[in-house]
């Protein structure tokens, strides 16, 4: 094979023209690099984006798992006073029976647990801290799905007997005896030696942004009786119920029969309004699920859009380079390129190009993903195949906007060619 100025006469192999194709692109070095800058940020911005979308839908599912799967909770309704009507809970309509009656009728239930609600100080030696109590049934860590990470649980004597126990969660513990074990110790809570016997896992943040750690559980009759003191009237009210539906039950149809059961246990005329108020987690968190999801595709199409233009910042520098190099290729086909090899040669120099600043970008992506997740503290979940699609994604975009100019180029006549000046 005869070679004149380094080309290659005819019948070009791979190795030959991407050798040509890296020599043409170190020729132009700025140029070069201000065009895989586009792909580059292209890249970069798809990966970050995509991993910005995971980490948002990922803390969304954490938060679902944190709050327990198909819950239902179920709150005292609202009284009238003076035209004025109250909020929810301004009424006791809810008790303990109402639990009780729905484990017992409606089989898609798989437990209910019933709870009163306060806060207050919470003492232990010298230290204090405010925080949210709950009274409890041994059914509220199951619907909760809140192991112990630390300790045991309530006794059926304990809970009878309006045992002297409490668990606390993480925050508490942290806030109330630092690194010290809280197993065994006593707190004060309104005045009353509880003993603390156990360490809730840790939870973190719900929905709402609430810390679901800074909580302390004890045994229903124990809040009730010692702690939050309840008028007689409202002895067996409770301040919710949070009902756990079967796996693979309809959440829907389980609803409708909550809702049935208690305006027959209320005795609640047709027509009269609920005193009581239904909250479906499940469809809340479904809902923001959805949205999560939708904010991750629409993320990654704008960071999509970043592509788009770095290859057409290719096709129009490849463009600007056929018309520089006229005289050359004319040259090349007049000691025997072929209009093929002309092709291959601007469509390969389009592609590496493409491919040479995908690299770049899937390295500058994942070290920003990373440096988000540890400096901004936003969760971020780097997908690997957001990477390998990003970076398939820009080599065919480098074919497809690198052939125009290629084909542009390989059509040249070489009489006119050599006469460009």
């Amino acid at each position: 094979m005869m070679r004149r100025h380094g080309w290659p006469r005819h019948n070009m192999n791979l190795a030959a023209t991407l050798r040509i194709a890296l020599l043409a692109l170190r020729t132009n070095k700025m140029r070069s690099a201000l065009t895989m800058l586009g792909i580059i940020i292209g890249v970069a911005a798809v990966i970050v984006m995509i991993a910005v979308g995971n980490g948002a839908q990922a803390r969304v599912e954490e938060q679902i798992k944190s709050l327990g799967s198909n819950i239902i909770i179920v709150l005292s309704g609202s009284i009238t006073s003076g035209g004025a009507r109250g909020g929810s809970g301004s009424q006791p309509t809810i008790y303990e029976e109402d639990a009780t009656a729905m484990m017992r009728e409606i089989d898609d239930i798989q437990a209910a647990a019933p709870t009163l609600r306060a806060s207050g100080q919470v003492i232990a030696g010298n230290a204090n801290w405010s925080t949210t109590f709950y009274g409890i049934t041994p059914e509220y860590l199951e619907v909760r799905e809140w192991p112990i990470a630390e300790g045991r649980s309530f006794e059926t004597t304990e809970m009878n007997g309006s045992g002297k126990v409490v668990l606390i969660g993480q925050t508490v513990a942290e806030n109330l005896f630092g690194t010290a074990s809280p197993l065994d110790q006593v707190i004060r809570v309104k005045k009353v030696p509880l003993t603390v016997i156990g360490v809730l896992q840790r939870k973190g943040q719900s929905m709402s942004g609430q810390d679901q750690d800074d909580t302390l559980l004890m045994p229903i009759n124990t809040a009730r009786t010692r702690v939050i003191g309840v008028t007689q009237a409202k002895s067996r009210s409770v301040s919710s119920i949070m009902v756990k539906v079967k796996d693979g039950a309809d959440m829907t149809q389980a609803e409708a029969r909550l809702k049935e059961l208690l305006r027959q246990r209320h005795r609640l005329q047709p027509g009269q309004d609920d005193d009581f108020y239904l909250r479906n987690l499940s469809e809340i968190l479904q809902a923001q699920e959805a949205s999560s999801k939708v904010m991750a595709l629409l993320l990654a199409a704008v960071a999509s859009v970043s592509l788009l233009v770095g290859g057409i910042g290719i096709m129009n520098i490849m463009l600007v380079s056929v018309t520089e190099r006229t005289r050359e290729i004319g040259l090349r086909m007049a000691v025997g390129a072929r209009g093929r090899d002309i092709l291959m040669q601007f469509l390969v120099e389009a592609v590496t190009l493409s491919v040479i600043g995908g690299f770049i970008g899937i390295m500058l992506g994942i070290s920003t993903a990373l440096l988000i997740a540890k400096l901004a503290g936003w969760p971020t979940a780097l997908s690997i195949t957001a990477v390998i699609l990003a970076a398939g994604f820009a080599a065919i975009i480098g074919i497809f906007f690198g052939y125009y100019p290629a084909r542009k180029a390989s059509r040249l006549l070489p009489i006119d060619a050599l006469r460009y000046e």
